[in-house]
């Protein structure tokens, strides 16, 4: 009896493992089934008959956000693309670098508060672009990149330019996907742009067609990915089989005749099925609109403590940076609360020009000094690193606030050379407009803000001496930017490219309103120029663009002048050539005894500009007296139509102060 109960059980061993097996094998094969989209494929069909593309439905989603341009190099990969843009009325306008194309869409982002966008072929196209994608990354400008690749079954297989693109712009970027099906094109573009411009996801990821689709709302993305509080750039990944129309597809997918035996057999429905997936339900209506965005505040709390500090002062002070002018505050109202608030302050990066030119709350020089004094400092948007000296420019008798969207930003080096007193992580300007409302009425002496001025005069009648300082050949630099500076008229715009001339620029050449100033930002990045000059002419066509470039940060930019010529687009451009890349042999020369790699040549780049059918004039010794009106011949021909290079021999000098180079 014991061995008959003992041998019960083990009879019963094989059906429960036949069930086991059958299930195991039932959920293998539905898995099976859901990854080759079996399943979609039965509820959507696939319209073999149309000649959509999923280039229009890329056009589609970029119109229905505002985008008005968009930069490109031309490439087989993203042609159906271009050629939808151009149909649905977005401007594509081509550069000769890809770096130049994203530059441009930087500076689109940048004036605009809307996302900027450009699009470059696979391969090297992509990798043209990665030091405009660092760079757009560290200032937190809104910029989408659209990159074409190998199709979707050849990637891995070493088809042409084919590389892992993915990892190379998973550092660089907020959000980076690949679209695997033409139906998630416009899902994943809806996700894309709202991570570039608000608190959205800090990971990448390859996404499929559900993902794709639940990533459609708000709630989903935000469940999907951490936050990441800043704007910045995004990337999207558009296989060339999901750019073109079904009939191109099929025919480089599907043989034309139909294989023999069992494994021929098997890799045609294969592709066959592939090809189905990938277009099923290409065409159904999707919301094509903007998400809503997400953008961090402070708390009331926080507003009430900061107010607090701030009422106490004495000598408050304001270090106003980039990340004040992102939206969704406009600039205009942002400076109407900095004239309310009546605190001195001065401004940095896209924060140029906020206050127009000779405002008296507006302190340009002696920064450091002045920081030093002050009791209660407001950081806003401003950041600890190098631009401040790490933190240790900061009294510690100072109470310090700062408010920034990026908690890591906003406690960068707090841990070693200064301390806040309140840390606000949130919206720069929406900040100081609450502090404005909550301390109506109150005023400062107006004695600390003359002594800043005074500090400022001091150094204005000590730049007005140097302008007058001989040199001992061509053209001393400062008198000449002090003649550009009485020159520019209201509604420019300024471009910066370089160092020691541009240096030298940063401190005599003043913005004439708020968003009218464009430099590289903390990444300190040459060749920004031509591309941020392309965008900002494009943005705001009735302004007058001016450029101000070293001549070694020139050399990056010269090709673009046929972009500007082909595209019809006016720009001038000021170069100041003193034959070297002088901020790097001041200090070479010096410590280390020795020039090399530091030369130039005084190179006729006005000659070049006409080679590429611009104009171009030169600046010399010999037209010392004539600084003014060769700049109105600029402006003459620039409002006629032409993109104007103005070559301009200038001197190597001694007399500086600190960094001001001369």
């Amino acid at each position: 009896m014991e061995t008959l109960a003992a041998a019960a059980p083990a009879g019963n061993f094989f059906p429960s493992f036949l069930f086991l097996a059958c299930g195991t094998l039932v959920a293998a094969l539905l898995g099976a089934a859901h990854r080759l989209g079996l399943f979609y494929q039965l509820m959507h069909k696939v319209d073999k008959a149309s000649i959509q593309h999923g280039g229009e439905n890329v056009a589609a989603v970029l119109r229905a956000h505002g985008v008005r341009f968009l930069f490109t190099l031309v490439g087989g990969h993203i042609s159906p693309l271009l050629v939808a843009c151009e149909k649905m009325g977005i401007r594509v306008v081509d550069t000769r670098h890809e770096v130049t194309a994203v530059f441009a869409a930087d500076a689109v982002a940048r004036l605009t508060g809307t996302v900027g966008v450009a699009a470059v072929t696979a391969g090297p196209g992509l990798t043209n672009t990665v030091t405009a994608m660092k760079n757009a990354q560290i200032a937190q400008s809104p910029v989408l990149l659209l990159g074409g690749a190998a199709s979707t079954l050849l990637q891995n297989r070493g088809a042409l330019q084919a590389i892992d693109q993915m990892s190379l712009f998973r550092p660089l970027c907020k959000f980076c996907a690949s679209v695997q099906r033409v139906r998630d094109l416009v899902p994943t573009l809806r996700a894309a742009i709202a991570a570039a411009q608000s608190g959205t996801p800090g990971r990448w990821g390859v996404l499929g067609s559900g993902q794709a689709l639940r990533l459609g709302s708000r709630e989903a993305w935000q469940a999907q990915y951490p936050p990441c509080p800043a704007a910045g750039p995004v990337f999207v990944e558009l296989p060339i089989d999901v750019l073109y129309p079904y009939y191109m597809v099929q025919k480089e997918m599907v043989p034309a005749k139909p294989p023999k035996g069992f494994m021929g057999r098997v890799v045609a429905w294969y592709l066959e099925n592939h090809l189905a997936n990938l277009f099923a339900g290409a065409w159904e209506p999707r919301p094509e609109g903007p998400l809503p965005l997400d953008i961090p505040q402070a708390s009331p709390q926080q507003v009430q403590r900061c107010m607090e500090i701030l009422s106490r002062a004495k000598r408050p002070l304001i270090v106003l940076g980039s990340q004040a002018l992102l939206p969704p505050i406009p600039a205009d109202r942002l400076r109407a609360a900095v004239e309310t608030l009546g605190i001195p302050c001065f401004l940095g990066g896209m924060a140029r020009g906020l206050l127009g030119c000779n405002h008296p709350l507006h302190i340009r020089q002696n920064r450091s000094a002045a920081l030093k004094k002050a009791d209660v400092v407001l950081l806003a948007g401003a950041v600890c690193d190098f631009r401040l000296s790490y933190g240790r420019v900061l009294s510690r008798s100072s109470k310090i606030i700062i408010v920034n969207r990026n908690r890591k930003e906003m406690l960068l080096n707090s841990d070693m050379f200064w301390k806040p007193q309140e840390a606000v992580q949130g919206d720069v300007a929406s900040f100081v407009l609450k502090l404005v409302e909550g301390l109506k009425g109150q005023t400062w002496a107006s004695d600390w803000t003359e002594e800043l001025r005074q500090a400022d005069r001091q150094k204005e009648q000590a730049f007005r001496e140097k302008g007058l300082m001989p040199v001992a050949q061509h053209l001393n630099p400062v008198r000449v930017l002090q003649l550009v500076e009485e020159t520019l008229p209201d509604n420019s715009i300024l471009v910066v490219d370089g160092g020691d001339f541009v240096g030298t620029a940063a401190h005599l050449v003043q913005p004439r309103g708020p968003l009218c100033w464009l430099d590289p930002g903390a990444f300190g990045t040459l060749g920004v120029g031509a591309g941020f000059a392309l965008g900002a002419k494009l943005c705001r066509p009735d302004a007058e663009v001016w450029c101000l470039f070293g001549d070694g940060a020139f050399g990056y930019s010269l090709i673009e002048f046929d972009t500007f010529v082909r595209h019809k687009i006016p720009v001038i451009a000021l170069i100041g050539n003193d034959a070297g890349w002088t901020q790097i042999s001041r200090e070479q020369v010096p410590s280390l005894g020795s020039d090399v790699a530091c030369g130039l040549a005084y190179t006729d780049y006005h000659k070049a500009a006409i080679g590429l059918g611009a104009q171009g004039l030169l600046l010399s010794r010999e037209k010392e007296d004539q600084v003014v009106e060769v700049l109105h011949d600029a402006q003459k021909q620039c409002r006629d139509g032409h993109p104007v290079v103005v070559n301009i021999l200038i001197g190597r000098t001694d007399f500086r102060d600190g960094s001001i180079a001369v």
